[in-house]
This record gives structure tokens, C-alpha cells and sequence, in this order.
């Protein structure tokens, strides 16, 4: 449906509300919705907390008794359902909101349907928008797992100017400054379950932890990708505070005693089986949907990255650059070094974000989000 400049606008502004709710509202969508009256805005709200209200009845209750004949702008579709809160569709009409304008149709069976209804009860509804693709950026993780029922996986790369993510082999190199790492900490934040291979595990020894003051609804589950099961149990995962929980992939390779070496220090352990002799990944994310995990953020290393990009299971990449280059014997992120994301196959999404000296570049595997 094709939008009045001021329409979008709103819409646009909508859309950026919604993204407050990161880490606090999954795997329920994040929904942004402004009310105006004339032109001018009188209330706005975003859905802020999982089980809480959505962004329609917050964007209600700040506009008072303002809302009759209010124009709401939705960047997602109002829900008709009934579930831990009643359907925004009713409490538009409640409102007496009399236009309703939203970017991007509800994909749910059960949670769609909210803008026929609307209409039906006389109000006039326009959506989605022409550019659905925006308004589906919002939230990718959201339409893509409802769409497919399988994990939305993103693709966590730092990389040196010359595509390295490691000075050597076996070797840890920290890349990026503390703007970045703190951007990779927020990002963690509204996944549930950050993912690694074993043999960054046993470099890095990494927490995968959420810091920098970041509160999670839900602490991501710590994942590490590990064929031969062969990750010390003095690993710094295993002598954290935190609560979040730690599930090793293994597979027939691993010994008995391995396993119940890591089930001893408290990890979840699963056996997958192999395919050309590694880790069946897609049998990896058939196993974290079935354990009620919707999200993966992969932070490397190289071999696991370029073997889950191989297999096209990844819908988001994350390309963090660094202002240095490693030389010839560095370790290539993926590809071959001159390779860009682009001649791999990937759709750059929105600017660059700068992050003190290092830069954030977002590809999507395809054009659109919500494909797979």
C-alpha cells in the first residue's frame, strides 16, 4: 500500500520505538505504535516487556483521553488474539481510534487478522506498506522462525581490513574497542543462545556472557559447537557466576567419559550425529528448536562460520572491521581474503554504524528478511 510522506514518517518513527524492547520482549515481536491527532502527535508506546502490554495500549495510555479520532501507526499489524494480554485490535476500537496504518502484516495463524477486523468495525486500515521489508527489519528473528519454524541464526564476524580474524592460528586476537564489544554485548542480549566452536572456545575461553550493565529478560544459553567433546572443565564457562545455561554439541566421536566430564561441570550435552565426517549442523538447529531455542548469535570462529554460511543457515551477518591489517598469515574469517560479503552472496542492509574506531556492516543471506 503506498504511504503519504507523512504516513511513512510516522510509520518510520513507529518503527524505532519498537526497537526498545530488544532482549526484554522475545520471543514475542518487538512493536512500535505512535497516535496523532491533526498531524500532531499525542501518545506513544512500544511493547516493553514480555507478559506486559503491547505497544498499541502503552501508546493508549500515554494519550489519555486524546485518543477518539486518533490515527494510530503500528509497525506491525494489531494482534486479534487472546493470550497473556487482550487483542490490541479491541482496545484500538475501545480508543475510538479511527485510522490505522501499520508496515508489515501480522504472519501468524493464530495473531493475524487484526487489521480485517479493525475494518470491519469501521476503521479505516492501511497496510502493509509498499517497503514491507522495513517494517520486517524490525524484527527479522520474529518472521523468519514464524514463517519456518526453525532457528534464526545471525553471524557475529570481527575482521581485520585484510578479512583476518586471528594474527594466527590458534592464537587469540582481540580486534575491536570497547564501543564494539559493548555493541556485540547489547546484540547478545536479545538472542536466546549465543554460539561458538570448540576450538575458538578452547583459544578465547570465552564467558559468552551479557555485561556492560545489559539485562536480559532471559540470559542467552551459552553453546559451544564441540565434536570430540574435548573442552576442559576448568573452562572459564564452567567456573562463571552466571546462571545462563551451557549446552555442548557432540557428536559419536566423543567418548563416554568426555561427555560425563562436561555433564559433571554442569553443561547440557547433545549428540548429533556426523555428515562428511563434522557435526551435522542442521540436525544442530533442529535440536536447539526443539529445546525452545528461536535464536542463535554465532560468534566464529572462522572454520565454524564459513561452514554454516556454506550451508546457507545463516539469515544475518554482523561484519565488524577493524582499522588494522594481520598479513598473509592471518586467519581468514571466511572465504578467500579478497572476498567481500557481497561477492559471497550477501544483501548489505542499512548504513555502516560507526563504533569508536571500528565499523558495524549488516548483510542479510537475501534480499528479504523474511525469506529463507
Amino acid at each position: 500500500v503506498s504511504l503519504s510522506e507523512l504516513d511513512r514518517e510516522w510509520l518510520l518513527h513507529a518503527a524505532s520505538l519498537a526497537g526498545r524492547g530488544w532482549g526484554r520482549v522475545h520471543p514475542n515481536p518487538m512493536v512500535g505504535c505512535v497516535l496523532t491527532r491533526d498531524g500532531e502527535r499525542v501518545g506513544e508506546g512500544w511493547h516493553e516487556e514480555y507478559g506486559g502490554p503491547h505497544a498499541e495500549v502503552n501508546a493508549i495510555r500515554s494519550a489519555g483521553d486524546t485518543t477518539r479520532g486518533a490515527t494510530a501507526y503500528v509497525s506491525l499489524e494489531p494482534c486479534s488474539h487472546h493470550g497473556q494480554t487482550p487483542p490490541c485490535s479491541e482496545s484500538l476500537l475501545k480508543a475510538g481510534v479511527a485510522r490505522v496504518v501499520f508496515g508489515a502484516s501480522e504472519p501468524g495463524d493464530e495473531t493475524g487478522g487484526g487489521g480485517e477486523l479493525l475494518a470491519q468495525a469501521g476503521v479505516e486500515v492501511v497496510g502493509p506498506a509498499t517497503d514491507v521489508r522495513t517494517f520486517h527489519e524490525v524484527d527479522p528473528a520474529f518472521f523468519y522462525t514464524t514463517r519456518y519454524q526453525r532457528p534464526y541464526l545471525a553471524l557475529k564476524l570481527a575482521v581485520s581490513l585484510d578479512g583476518r580474524i586471528a594474527a594466527r592460528a590458534g592464537e587469540r586476537t582481540p580486534l575491536t574497542d570497547d564501543d564494539a564489544n559493548r555493541e556485540v554485548h547489547r546484540l547478545r542480549s536479545g538472542f536466546d543462545a549465543v554460539l561458538v566452536g570448540g576450538e575458538t572456545a578452547r583459544v578465547d575461553d570465552p564467558l559468552l556472557t551479557v555485561r556492560y550493565g545489559l539485562d536480559p529478560r532471559i540470559l542467552p544459553t551459552r553453546i559451544v559447537l564441540d565434536p570430540s567433546a574435548v573442552l576442559s572443565p576448568d573452562a572459564s564457562l564452567f567456573s562463571t557466576d552466571s546462571e545462563a545455561p551451557v549446552l555442548i554439541f557432540a557428536t559419536e566421536a566423543a567418548s563416554v567419559e568426555r561427555v560425563e566430564t562436561l555433564k559433571d561441570v554442569g553443561a547440557q550435552v547433545e549428540i548429533v550425529p556426523q555428515a562428511d565426517g563434522r557435526a551435522d549442523l542442521k540436525e544442530m538447529l533442529k535440536r536447539c528448536w526443539g529445546l525452545g531455542i528461536r535464536s542463535v548469535f554465532c560468534e566464529g570462529g572462522g572454520r565454524l562460520a564459513t561452514a554454516l554460511t556454506r550451508e546457507e543457515l545463516v539469515q544475518r551477518l554482523y561484519l565488524f572491521k577493524a582499522p588494522l591489517t594481520l598479513g598473509p598469515q592471518g586467519v581468514l574469517g571466511f572465504g578467500s581474503g579478497d572476498s567481500t560479503p557481497e561477492d559471497l552472496g550477501w544483501s548489505s542492509i542499512g548504513e555502516p554504524t560507526q563504533f569508536g574506531p571500528d565499523l558495524l556492516l549488516k548483510y542479510d543471506r537475501e534480499a528479504d528478511v523474511s525469506r529463507g
